[in-house]
């Protein structure tokens, strides 16, 4: 026996007064939520961009803070003439 009626029923039911309201407002809800969520996803990728890009900045700055410190230390092993 098949109970595909009860479903196709189901879908042509009208919707009473009583249920309109609440159903109305329960969409108005649905559809603030999902943009609510919409731009929250598009705040992360944001700032997941802008992390992205000041972690590059950081190993840049680090890694020229390294070759400063090279260059340094290789000055600093230079003999300087008559400094004795």
């Amino acid at each position: 026996m098949s109970t595909a009626w009860a479903g196709d029923r189901a879908k042509s039911l009208p919707v009473t007064p009583a249920l309109a309201k609440p159903l109305s407002t329960a969409r108005q809800q649905l559809a603030s939520s999902q943009a609510e969520v919409e731009q929250l996803e598009q705040d992360l990728g944001r700032q997941e961009s802008d992390s992205r890009r000041a972690s590059e900045r950081l190993q840049q700055q680090d890694q020229a803070i390294a070759e400063l410190h090279k260059q340094l230390d290789e000055l600093q092993a230079v003999p300087v003439p008559g400094a004795d």
